[in-house]
């Protein structure tokens, strides 16, 4: 098996789900590989069990690029796996487990490459910060953002980072795209309440909260956001039609994105904001009407419309109802003409000369927000090719998950191109 397939391997074997017992396990693990290759890692905890490690290996240029990346898991259901989602086990070419594609395989790429260099002397470019991360399937309070508030120090000289959600290829009609992530939307993690006047179910209510809610959170579910195409997603779009050969319609993007698969899927959720409840919580017996009731739901907006998505979340849930923010982040971007951009996808056709790299927007979010709060513009850089039968961003907290082992040496030997000394 080679090097990075073990490794991956070995992290899936550590139960990190988040909510659970923690990640100093996997993080102890992770320190003792950095040691072994002589990187001297710096292993700290936010709370009991709740475990970071970031290391930095010199380089050519004290201007450092950061490589971020989470050993937290999201739960999973043994019962609905074809194999174990601990087991780590390696079968029909892939390792498989929760963390295969969020994002274990990815950390282990980042770690056969560091140990692979130390065993031929190889120095990276410039400074590489290493940050193994956890919390970052919750808020990232125990995580990135303890990291940059109480560790700010370690991530000195950072211009940009590289992290998961991006560099993977997708099948489009036989050419192999390769979406790298430019920003995502930004978070707005809401807790809605209605209060109202407690009395009993039988008689006629005077103020029933739990039907001012249920009106209001009716009304942002059925709200239709309007299409706002950003800079970036126009930039896709244009990179998948001279791809395609054919015209993308602007004023229909929702239909074309249904029409072209999984092209249509890179910007399917990025042309407008959404508000999902996800959460209801009311009463206490069937015959009490209750005083309050209480909803939650994820709210996502597109780099710059954060107030018009308040605005309008604002205005569908009327006066009625208030709301408080369980975890708020702006839509953090980095620059797609910049040389740096321009080097990820150099690194791409190096190693694979079909590559067609285009720029993207995530749908959801990552550490990246939290280090763009000190000002290191963040990429979504993970490279991996796959098989077109491979469905990766189904796996993304799915059942199932797996990443083919020659994908993960794909990967080493693209960072290799993009990192390494050339000397």
């Amino acid at each position: 098996m080679s090097e990075v397939a073990q490794i991956c391997s070995d992290l899936i074997r550590f139960d990190t789900t988040n909510p659970g017992s923690g990640e100093r396990p996997a993080a102890e693990y992770v320190a003792g590989l950095l040691s072994g290759a002589g990187i001297e890692p710096v292993v700290f905890e936010s709370a009991p069990h709740r475990t970071s490690v970031v290391a930095r290996i010199p380089g050519d240029s004290p201007e450092a690029l950061l490589i971020h990346g989470h050993l937290d898991v999201v739960p999973a259901e043994a019962a609905d796996w074809r194999v174990h989602p601990f087991s780590g086990e390696v079968a029909d070419g892939c390792v498989w487990g929760r963390g295969a594609v969020d994002m274990k395989g990815t950390l282990s790429m980042t770690l056969a490459l560091v140990l692979g260099w130390a065993r031929r002397g190889v120095r990276p470019g410039r400074d590489l910060v290493l940050a193994f991360l956890a919390d970052e399937e919750a808020t990232g309070e125990y995580g990135a953002r303890y990291a940059v508030t109480r560790h700010r120090e370690l991530f000195d000289g950072c211009t940009e980072a590289i992290s998961e959600s991006g560099g993977y290829s997708v099948d489009v009609r036989g050419a192999r795209v390769y979406p790298v992530a430019v920003g995502e939307r930004g978070t707005a993690w809401m807790r809605l309440t209605a209060r109202g006047v407690a009395g009993h179910g039988s008689r006629p209510a005077v103020d029933n909260a739990v039907a001012e809610l249920c009106h209001a959170v009716s009304r942002l579910a059925a709200h239709r956001w309007p299409v706002r195409l950003t800079p970036a997603v126009a930039a896709l779009i244009d990179a998948l039609e001279e791809i395609l050969g054919e015209r993308i319609d602007r004023d229909r993007l929702e239909a074309e994105a249904g029409r072209l698969g999984r092209a249509g899927a890179l910007f399917a959720a990025q042309i407008r904001n959404s508000a999902n409840p996800t959460m209801l919580q009311a009463g206490y017996k069937v015959n009490v009407v209750p005083g309050s009731a209480v909803a939650h739901v994820d709210g996502r907006f597109l780099p710059g419309l954060r107030e018009e998505f308040l605005e309008t979340v604002d205005r569908l849930l009327g006066p009625r109802v208030t709301r408080e923010f369980v975890n708020l982040e702006d839509a953090p971007s980095a620059p797609m003409d910049a040389p740096f951009f321009d080097r990820l996808g150099a690194a791409l056709v190096a190693e694979d000369p079909a590559a067609r790299p285009v720029p993207y927007v995530m749908s959801g979010g990552t550490d990246a927000k939290s280090f763009a709060g000190i000002g290191i513009r963040g990429y979504g850089f993970a490279p991996l090719m796959l098989t077109p039968d491979l469905d990766y961003h189904g796996m993304f907290h799915g059942v199932d998950e797996r990443v083919p082992v020659a994908g993960l040496e794909f990967g080493v030997r693209v960072l290799d191109r993009l990192l390494a000394s050339r000397g």
